[in-house]
């Protein structure tokens, strides 16, 4: 076998895409060490983008105290790839692990998200990967602003940085100070979901109580979202109540539009574009890739979704190694997913199977490579 692409998500709650990637790889070396692999740590937006895109391309950790979700100083960092695009991750400044258990989704702030991109931009980045994902906040994206030069002025004409639960405070926009650091300079934010900004389907009603709000904060949340929809219209021109995504991340889909003209993109096309991943499948004999739980859902623009389609126009074919496989995922074959394989060996609770993980991956990768070289030396195959 020339060629392996491995191209997994992470596994969540259990492994990072980073780590399932390099259980593969090591799983691959053993039973086939003349193989040259190509790995692909793949993100969607959440904690962990970062690490994925430096692994994959190459380049640098940026190091920065920034603004927390509370408030206050917190070590931060965002990545700086070889072409110069900065990519930095919202649960990098503003995620729920760092709220320490204290959820406060009123009060939590974007702004150190802001203070990663200003520095990024600052550095030369004319392009920057905003990933949309585990965020604490429900603040419109409005602190990542403040923190770029938008200015928020209340009905005195005080500025100040809007929160969840101030939104409702904000007379005027001035988003004039930002557009010189923005002038050349493209945004582009990694979402997932099509969740419009307010409303039953809305960043609030869907994603506040996951924040720690109660029913009286996500009806405070929602009218500060509408009402910032509303300022945004008529201040600078720009509709964003029911664009798909505008709900992502407690509202900053809608923001990153607003404030930077950011394009909101499906994380999974963002990273396999990154890393040219077309180029990366020439000569490729098959493409191994996974995620938590392979299902339905999986099909529908997913990332092992992503990476199948491509594949298949590529006439490579594509395994699924996922830690569990649930229902008949219809139309697995028409998307490009020869097989799906669930590396649990036994029912069990997900506590008990989550530390046998990185056993129970390289297992199961050993048995399908073997199983794929068995049948590729066999007369007449042809995967």
């Amino acid at each position: 076998m020339k060629k392996i692409v491995i191209a997994p998500d992470s596994f969540t709650g259990t492994l990072s895409s980073g780590e399932v990637a390099k259980i593969i790889s090591d799983a691959v070396r053993e039973c086939s060490a003349e193989t040259e692999i190509v790995s692909v740590p793949i993100a969607d937006g959440g904690e962990g983008t970062v690490d994925a895109f430096l692994t994959a391309v190459g380049g640098e950790r940026v190091e920065k105290q920034v603004t927390g979700p509370k408030n206050t100083p917190i070590p931060s960092f965002y990545g700086r790839l070889p072409d110069g695009t900065a990519v930095v991750e919202m649960a990098a400044a503003a995620g729920l692990p760092l709220m320490g258990g204290q959820l406060n989704v009123g009060m939590a702030t974007t702004y150190g998200v802001g203070e990663l991109m200003r520095d990024a931009l600052e550095h030369g980045a004319r392009r920057i990967i905003l990933g949309l994902g585990g965020s604490a906040t429900n603040d419109g994206g409005c602190g990542a602003a403040a923190a770029l030069g938008v200015r928020f002025l209340d009905a005195q004409g005080a500025e100040f940085v809007p929160t969840g639960a101030t939104l409702s405070r904000i007379a005027s926009i001035d988003s004039s100070n930002v557009k010189p650091l923005l002038r050349d300079a493209s945004i582009i934010a990694m979402c997932d979901i099509d969740n419009p900004l307010c409303g039953e389907r809305g960043a609030a009603a869907v994603f506040g109580p996951q924040k720690g709000a109660d029913a009286g904060m996500v009806r405070t949340l929602d009218e500060g979202l509408l009402h910032l929809a509303e300022i945004v219209h008529r201040d600078l021109g720009k509709d964003v109540a029911e664009r798909a995504g505008a709900g992502a991340a407690g509202g900053f889909g809608a923001g990153a539009v607003a404030f930077f003209g950011a394009e909101l993109r499906r994380g999974i096309d963002v990273v396999l574009e990154t890393v040219r991943f077309a180029d990366l499948l020439k000569s490729a004999s098959l493409v191994l890739t996974g995620e938590g739980c392979f299902d339905e859902q999986s099909l529908m623009g997913k990332a092992v979704a992503g990476v199948a389609s491509r594949a298949k126009r590529a006439g490579v074919p594509v395994v699924c190694i996922a830690g569990a496989v649930r229902g008949e995922a219809q139309g697995a074959r028409e998307a490009g997913i020869s097989a799906a394989f669930s590396i649990q060996k036994e029912p069990m609770p997900f506590a008990q199977a989550a530390p046998l993980s990185k056993g129970n991956l390289a297992f199961v990768t050993k048995q399908v490579l073997s199983l794929f070289l068995a049948a590729k030396s066999a007369d007449g195959f042809n995967p």
